[in-house]
């Protein structure tokens, strides 16, 4: 059979295609309610929620079942590229693309690992914007224009052989880096809190955080940790000078 075509003026319901449903995460309003008065305008998106954290966004994501989560990494209390696996966690299903005036490309290997569909500036066109979250909702992975030149010399290196030396040599000059290195100052505060014993409630109450942003804190620093429980969490912060 022929492939069904959708018509001039017809929207995505009626030509059979449910549209693809928006999550917008981002702590400036006025951003917000730009991006969704322009999606608005685009065929087969619709925007079911918006959030101004991580922790209302995982409520958000319970609450409204979106396709793709468009995703600010400035965030107050996480950073968007550290909360991607705990939303994934909350919905293997999601695509996340990050959009951020973040051009780091660290911030990008990082979102890229923890499982994002992609990542893009905030000074990209949104007509790139659109076609990339179509092509995420179709498993795609996207990288804008003005960061895939940061993402190839990331990549790029010297020979196996150069590198292996100038490894060596590194490790010879100084010990090898903790894993406890790669947390961020408020992950460290967290798991020094959980070493003492305490909860995801007296914890969200001591930092003035909701306690589902310390959840999201949770799984960043078991996965950065290679750790599996809070316990190890605990354990570990004790035996590295983290528990204060």
């Amino acid at each position: 059979m022929p492939p069904e075509i959708e018509q001039p003026g017809m929207s995505s319901a009626q030509a059979g295609t449910p549209a693809i449903r928006l999550l917008l995460v981002d702590d400036h309003p006025l951003f917000r309610r730009g991006m969704v008065a322009l999606l608005a305008e685009e065929t087969g998106l619709e925007v079911v929620g918006e959030a101004a954290d991580i922790g209302e966004a995982l409520r958000q994501i319970e609450k409204t079942r979106p396709d793709v989560v468009l995703l600010d990494n400035h965030l107050p209390g996480v950073r968007g590229v550290d909360a991607v696996s705990g939303l994934l966690q909350a919905a293997p299903q999601l695509k996340i693309l990050l959009l951020t005036v973040s051009d780091d490309p660290a911030d990008l290997a990082t979102a890229l690992r923890a499982g994002a569909s992609g990542y893009l500036l905030k000074t990209c066109e949104v007509g790139e914007i659109v076609a990339a979250i179509r092509r995420a909702s179709h498993g795609q992975i996207i990288i804008g224009a003005e960061m895939a030149p940061k993402l190839i010399h990331t990549l790029a290196g010297p020979p196996p052989a150069a590198a292996s030396t100038a490894q060596a040599a590194a490790e010879a000059a100084s010990p090898p880096a903790s894993p406890a290195d790669a947390l961020t100052p408020r992950e460290r505060q967290i798991a020094a809190a959980i070493a003492r014993g305490a909860s995801n409630k007296v914890i969200a109450r001591e930092l003035d955080i909701a306690e589902t942003t310390v959840k999201v804190h949770v799984q960043s620093i078991l996965r950065k940790l290679g750790l599996a429980s809070r316990v190890q969490i605990a354990v570990y912060a004790s035996e590295h000078g983290l528990a204060g």
